[in-house]
């Protein structure tokens, strides 16, 4: 799956979850970017994802993911 696809699909994820448009999904993104973004908003953040694109991931990939170019670089090599 191209990058471009990826972040495509993760900002209609991000804007879903967030509810929020204004949010500009870009590699450096992080939780400490979005308000919103706490515990529970990442629990909802990741199941929507798995979904969104056919994956799931385990609890230490999740623990391991530091910003949204980690998360699109882990569904990339979960989809490739």
């Amino acid at each position: 799956m191209e990058k471009q696809e990826i972040y495509a699909r993760l900002t209609d994820v991000f804007h879903d979850v967030f509810d929020d448009e204004s949010i500009v999904v870009r590699p450096e993104l992080s939780a400490k970017d979005v308000d919103e973004w706490d515990s529970l908003a990442h629990i909802r953040l990741m199941l929507t994802v798995e979904k969104a694109f056919g994956v799931q991931f385990s609890t230490s990939e999740i623990g391991k993911l530091k910003d949204v170019g980690e998360l699109a670089e882990l569904v990339r090599s979960k989809t490739s």
